[in-house]
């Protein structure tokens, strides 16, 4: 059994999507980062960065695991997803994962940042974030123009990539523009683990005091 902890942020929700998708049993954990949950001392012993996400394998003597990129691998290794055996498949699985956690998430995070909740706004700086988010989406909409998918076969690459692309009009990022792109994102949109994925946490079943926090985050942005 995974604990996952996780909020309703784009790197929370790839590891609830992969855990959909692997059929890996799991309890949600909710750390309401309003409240700043994710600073305390009981979670820093989980994640010493205190960020979200991050999880707990019971199963494997209460082993914990930070950094959404190196938990989609625990993840594949714990189910030994036949990719592994390949070493060209591998490697292009981790080449698109890395894309992901090196370019789409930074860019896109900052283009949030600067485009929705910076005090400022300082024109050049947000240009600058979107010019490179949209310019990784073309990276990614060439590919696509080879492939179904970003490492050839569906993988966490695509996991991981979806839920930041899902946000592509908070950041002010235009997908319309990327035929291949937006062909996949439906493609991922119509997966029902996918969609299970997405709605984690189920902030409806969250204490009151948690569902306040959600609201507040929401009206926020």
């Amino acid at each position: 059994m995974i604990d996952l902890y996780t909020w309703s942020t784009p790197n929370g929700r790839k590891v609830s999507i992969a855990l959909e998708e692997y059929n890996i049993p799991y309890t949600v954990k909710p750390i309401v980062m309003k409240k700043l949950e994710q600073k305390e001392p009981w979670f820093l012993k989980i994640n010493p960065n205190g960020r979200i996400p991050a999880i707990v394998d019971r199963a494997n003597g209460d082993f914990a695991v930070f950094e959404s990129g190196a938990i989609l691998w625990y993840l594949v290794e714990m189910i030994d997803a036949p990719f592994l055996k390949d070493v060209k498949k591998r490697s292009t699985v981790m080449q698109w994962l890395m894309f992901q956690m090196g370019g789409v998430g930074p860019m896109q995070g900052q283009a949030n940042v600067f485009h929705r909740y910076f005090p400022e706004k300082i024109p050049s700086v947000i240009a600058r974030y979107q010019n490179e988010a949209t310019r990784l989406y073309g990276v990614m909409d060439g590919r696509l123009a080879e492939v179904e998918f970003l490492a050839g076969d569906y993988s966490i690459a695509d996991m991981a990539t979806y839920p930041w692309v899902a946000q592509h009009d908070w950041s002010g990022v235009d997908l319309a523009q990327f035929k291949n792109l937006s062909r996949w994102f439906d493609t991922l949109s119509a997966r029902p683990a996918v969609q299970a994925g997405m709605k984690v946490p189920d902030t409806t079943v969250l204490p009151e005091a948690q569902r306040i926090a959600n609201a507040q985050i929401i009206l926020q942005k």
